[in-house]
């Protein structure tokens, strides 16, 4: 089959250009896919506007949202965001707002896809594996590939602390909420094929719902952009050894195990580096005074939030990654650091660690904060003293992250389109 010829019905419930995270990964795989085969984007209103004055692509239904879920709305995002983001909270509360959009692509699209309108529907967000998808019941004929999902990563034990500062105490909610909301044990046996964002992750959805192996597939789901990948490390002036941190700057990024491992590194050392942290966030304020405490402000910068753009030019002029996070999904600043080049260090738990091979840079165990910031230590002052290691990591980041470029992705997902569609016809 043409790949021309696949009609693909894609729900992606957050799909925007313009927004970060889950938002922004997910257009750019529906972008790639959409230069490949013929797809038909349903996703929630509020991406018009960035739709229709960002994008030329003419095929997207947009589901509205009722006046009472938008007052809802407005309501948990004062009520869960006050100070630090309670996501456990949020994610439980937004759920009948999500649930609204499940139930109105299902009555819009039940009969064309009982027709046979499109090959094969593609559930893409969101990417949280908590939530059902109600078309499902509608192909029976054609194939429904869901994903990537990722997530229910847990706090490690040494680190309970921050799981509290991260309102972990409510995670309980997930699986309360996986055992009360209609069709999504169902979503999860029906589907055709499941796409999972990490290694974690899809031995949990396997013990879950007992999926044999040939229904799941590993896939990372976010990519790199050919910015990126076209973009030359600057050569280093040679007066500083530059470490870069970027992202949120909340507790379990752990900003501040890379600042407290640099308060111990040898006075020589200290004089070779210079720390930028590239962000914004709760713990800003916390982080500052420490490196006040510590009489690192020679060495610690803090840059804010900056557009990509900007951060890409951080990226690029840097010659260490230093992200510890210990619990990260996705964490796609790993993968525009490895794309400018940079050996990474960061903690081994999560999809990250899954990026960062041997030759790389370095996977840490987070057995216990004191470990983590001793093993940040190490890998600094070693990659410091070492120039050679660090260019050979620097090459092998490059060569390794050609993997996740956007395109090779969503030929890779065609394909998969591909194999889903012809398994049914042989079936049927």
């Amino acid at each position: 089959m043409e790949h021309k010829k696949i009609k693909a019905l894609m729900i992606v419930e957050q799909c925007n250009p313009t927004f970060p995270s889950v938002p922004f990964v997910a257009y750019n795989l529906f972008k790639e896919i959409d230069r490949i085969v013929d797809v038909t984007l349903v996703t929630h209103e509020r991406n018009r506007d960035a739709f229709e004055t960002k994008t030329d692509h003419k095929k997207v239904i947009y589901i509205s949202q009722g006046d009472f879920n938008t007052k809802y709305y407005n309501f948990v995002e004062g009520f869960a965001t006050k100070g630090r983001i309670n996501w456990p909270l949020y994610h439980t509360l937004t759920y009948p707002i999500y649930g609204e959009f499940d139930n109105k692509v299902y009555q819009q699209f039940k009969q064309s896809i009982l027709r046979g309108d499109y090959d094969i529907v593609h559930a893409l967000t969101p990417m949280m594996p908590r939530y059902p998808h109600k078309v499902v019941k509608a192909c029976t004929k054609t194939p429904f590939l869901l994903g990537p999902v990722n997530g229910g990563l847990p706090f490690p034990s040494g680190f309970q602390e921050t799981a509290k500062q991260e309102s972990a105490n409510l995670n309980f909610l997930r699986a309360l909420g996986r055992s009360l909301i209609p069709g999504y044990v169902e979503t999860y046996k029906k589907a055709d094929k499941i796409l999972v964002g990490s290694a974690y992750t899809l031995q949990m959805l396997k013990d879950m719902f007992a999926i044999p192996n040939d229904k799941t597939e590993l896939f990372y789901e976010n990519g790199i952009s050919k910015d990126f990948l076209s973009r030359a490390k600057n050569a280093s002036d040679g007066s500083k050894v530059k470490l870069l941190f970027v992202g949120r700057l909340v507790p379990y990024k752990c900003a501040d195990v890379v600042i407290e491992a640099i308060s111990h590194l040898d006075k020589e050392i200290q004089d070779k580096i210079s720390l930028s942290i590239v962000g914004d966030g709760s713990e800003r304020a916390n982080l500052e005074k420490q490196v006040q405490e510590l009489n690192l402000g020679d060495i610690v910068n803090f840059v804010g939030w900056i557009n990509q753009q900007q951060t890409l030019e951080y990226y690029s002029q840097s010659d260490i990654f230093c992200f510890p996070s210990i619990r990260e999904f996705g964490g796609a600043v790993v993968l525009e650091a490895m794309a400018c080049g940079l050996p990474c260090i960061v903690a081994n738990n999560g999809g990250i660690a899954e990026y960062v091979t041997e030759e790389t840079g370095f996977k840490i165990d987070p057995i216990s904060r004191e470990y983590l910031v001793q093993e940040v230590m190490d890998k600094i002052k070693l990659l410091v003293k070492d120039e050679p290691l660090r260019k050979t990591m620097s090459i092998k980041a490059v060569e390794r992250v050609q993997e996740f470029e956007w395109e090779r992705k969503a030929k890779r997902i065609v394909a998969i389109y591909q194999e889903l569609i012809e398994a049914k016809r042989s079936f049927s």
